[in-house]
């Protein structure tokens, strides 16, 4: 299967956005018969958050993109794209009493690949693959 856009949003880069970005990337993949959205919502979440803190997609009248894709039967591409930043995007460890900072980390752990490309100051791509596939046991009860 070669990838097939399910979804492009573009939107105000402002944290209230965060929430229905995730739904709508959730509600994508479930009408083309994804079964498990967790991580695909987590990586949403984390993503767009940090387009909308670390970027000038947070400035007024900034704008962040989301592009879905589903690249396999159980894996799904989730692209963000911000209006840049002076810096490139990366991991970082955090500090065990530190808030935050733990965003791409988080990404990293929860996506079968993840990648970066950007034109710093102009813009950034970040984008990871997830898998959609209902993990074994899920939703059985004892």
């Amino acid at each position: 299967m070669s990838d097939q856009v399910l979804v492009e949003l573009t939107f105000p880069g402002v944290a209230a956005w965060v929430p229905l970005a995730r739904r709508w990337v959730s509600d994508a993949l479930m009408a083309a018969g994804h079964r498990d959205m967790d991580g695909a919502r987590l990586v949403t979440s984390e993503l767009v958050g940090n387009a909308v803190l670390h970027t000038g997609s947070g400035r007024p009248g900034g704008l962040v993109m989301v592009r879905v894709s589903e690249v396999a039967d159980a894996v799904a591409r989730i692209e963000v794209i911000d209006e840049g930043a002076k810096a490139s995007p990366h991991p970082r460890r955090s500090d065990d009493d530190e808030c935050g900072g733990r965003g791409l980390w988080v990404v990293q752990q929860s996506s079968i690949r993840w990648g970066t490309r950007n034109a710093p100051l102009r813009w950034n791509l970040v984008w990871a693959e997830v898998s959609t596939l209902e993990a074994l046991g899920a939703g059985a009860t004892s």
